[in-house]
């Protein structure tokens, strides 16, 4: 995995960031890519998490709706229908760097911090926690994606490969940075906004 060393010694992985936006979004009644918060659709919020986190190159996989978001590279999952697992599998396609930085599109306060952490968490596999609890982002590094894609099927998505590969896996405390709490309807946004500081939230 190429990296790149900071003043003090600490690797940085050179990581394209994933931002996984193909479903439907049924119980929300609209793809959550498109859903605004805090004037911002979300999709261009998680691009910009990835970015602030260091992500130079930032890849959104598309499905249910076309989309066009600034700063980053769409790529289209016609099989989108099935799962996320086949949308892991067209965003990983996609990466030219030495890993993949992944994120949900529907996890609005997850903060750049977690993903500067993964960054520097000096693995190939590496998963934010939260109170114990793993979460996102996941750093994949490209040395296991075809291994990865074999297995990401329906909704599993990585899952499946990193409980076992639990032994190469870091697991990389986040608390402080935001929370990995997802939005699945409208009531879940409104519900979930405590998470959220007063400033707007952790991504920028």
């Amino acid at each position: 995995m190429t990296s790149t060393e900071l003043p003090n010694g600490s690797p940085s992985v050179d990581a394209t960031g994933v931002v996984l936006a193909a479903g439907a979004g049924r119980r929300f009644g609209q793809p959550k890519a498109l859903v605004q918060f805090h004037g911002e659709r979300l999709v261009d919020r998680a691009v910009r998490l990835l970015i602030s986190g260091g992500c130079r190159r930032v890849v959104v996989v598309s499905g249910a709706a076309p989309l066009q978001v600034d700063g980053a590279d769409v790529v289209h999952n016609p099989r989108w229908r099935t799962g996320m697992g086949s949308s892991l599998v067209t965003g990983l396609a996609a990466v030219r760097e030495s890993a993949a930085l992944v994120i949900p599109v529907d996890m609005p306060w997850l903060g750049a911090e977690a993903v500067r952490r993964l960054r520097f968490a000096g693995s190939t596999l590496a998963v934010a926690t939260y109170h114990g609890r793993r979460g996102h982002p996941v750093l994949i590094g490209s040395q296991h994606f075809p291994e990865v894609s074999a297995t990401a099927v329906g909704d599993i998505g990585a899952r499946e490969y990193l409980a076992t590969h639990a032994y190469l896996v870091r697991a990389v405390p986040c608390d402080d940075t935001g929370t990995a709490a997802d939005v699945d309807t409208p009531q879940d946004l409104v519900d979930a906004l405590g998470f959220a500081r007063p400033e707007g939230g952790y991504p920028g």
